[in-house]
């Protein structure tokens, strides 16, 4: 008797990486519960970690030179506003927190 070859969709197979990402879960604990094999979940990780999230069975080509594209930087550069947003954040609730902010400066516009 032959193996069939298993194909699964790139849905389930981002859902299952970000299993893997997000929770920090054993790639094999959410292999066996995904009824993936294990070393097909690890290269799914690496591709992931690899290329920077995309999970299509073609690797994007790098930009020449090594340098980002346009829609790289501008992704950059949003996550890092976001992030520095985010911060602003965190630090204004940790400020209410200890009691050290008047209600008026911290609130965001």
């Amino acid at each position: 008797m032959g193996s069939k070859q298993r194909t699964y969709t790139p849905e389930f197979r981002e859902g299952a990486v970000r299993i893997v990402i997000e929770t920090g879960r054993p790639i094999p604990e959410v292999a066996e519960e995904l009824d993936v094999h294990s070393g097909t979940l690890h290269s799914w990780v690496s591709r992931w970690r690899r290329d920077g999230s995309t999970l299509s069975d073609t690797p994007a080509e790098p930009a020449p030179g090594g340098r980002m594209r346009e829609a790289e930087r501008a992704e950059l550069e949003r996550l890092r506003r976001e992030m520095s947003e985010k911060n602003k954040r965190i630090r204004e609730l940790e400020m209410e927190r200890d009691g050290r902010c008047h209600v008026v400066e911290c609130v965001s516009a």
